[in-house]
């Protein structure tokens, strides 16, 4: 028989689980950010989203007071609250003594995608997500586009993540600027993308041509599967090349916001090079 001690570590780890599972089903319509820098970010922007935001009354250091200074031109409402407050709305995330509650970010599809590629002046450079559920591996993955230099981050809208409230927080402010879009059906995507001229680079341990061997210069988008899986068959079907990250060590994979960290900055390295 468990012990108490044991009993409610186990009652904490299953709530944790299922609150994970339920914020993992939410659409990018949930309206609440937090973590600071999140919240930084999100009123940073032109035309910022942000409603009103609630801040712990035990903090007054300089995040806060930068948070709050940015809020008051915005002529947007602060509220400082108990963090016990900040605890009840969103349990068991790692807030940082903020919370805002804002306008959702728009629902861009594929439609938005041909348009935003119509209107770019260089090649595209596009990362591809091929079912990657984990929202902190989305968020992630969108931070690390960002800093890349990528015009985008693509997902089906099925079995996939959406911008959680974890996602956002993850990305540390890059999915208030840069485009996530989710679309209905990815074989079809990639069969447009093609026709317009986009170069598609999947990712599998099981291929024969190293990253560093393949030419990533022109418009192109770096396709990653989902953790553990991989990219799926009918999307290797659409790829016109496929590669893999060299590695030493007993490492079998690379996490898939590593792996696209990888992918993207030797992508970037060879664009800047081709570029001067």
């Amino acid at each position: 028989m468990s012990n108490p001690s044991e009993n409610d570590k186990n009652q904490k780890y299953n709530k944790r689980r299922r609150n994970t599972k339920t914020e993992a089903k939410k659409a990018v319509s949930n309206d609440l950010i937090f973590g600071l820098h999140a919240i930084q970010a999100a009123l940073e922007v032109p035309v910022s989203r942000v409603i009103e935001i609630w801040l712990s009354d035990e903090r007054h250091d300089s995040r806060i007071i930068a948070l709050e200074t940015a809020a008051k031109k915005q002529d947007i409402k602060v509220h400082k609250v108990p963090r016990e407050e900040l605890d009840e709305r969103v349990p068991d995330m790692q807030h940082q003594g903020g919370l805002a509650r804002c306008r959702p970010l728009g629902n861009l599809d594929e439609t938005h995608l041909f348009k935003m590629l119509d209107d770019l002046d260089e090649p595209a450079f596009l990362l591809i997500l091929d079912g990657v559920q984990d929202p902190h591996n989305l968020g992630a993955c969108i931070r690390t586009a960002e800093a890349a230099g990528a015009h985008a981050v693509i997902a089906p809208k099925d079995r996939a993540s959406s911008l959680t409230n974890t996602a956002l927080k993850v990305s540390s402010g890059a999915a208030e600027r840069l485009p996530f879009i989710q679309v209905t059906n990815l074989a079809r995507v990639l069969r447009e993308l093609q026709q317009n001229g986009v170069w598609l680079v999947g990712t599998s341990g099981d291929c024969d041509t190293p990253l560093f061997d393949a030419d990533l210069k022109g418009s192109l988008a770096v396709i990653l599967g989902a953790e553990g899986r991989g990219i799926r068959r009918l999307t290797r079907e659409h790829c016109d090349q496929v590669i893999y990250i060299p590695m030493q060590g007993g490492a079998e994979s690379l996490n898939v916001s590593v792996a696209a960290g990888v992918c993207l900055f030797e992508a970037a390295r060879q664009r800047a090079i081709a570029s001067t």
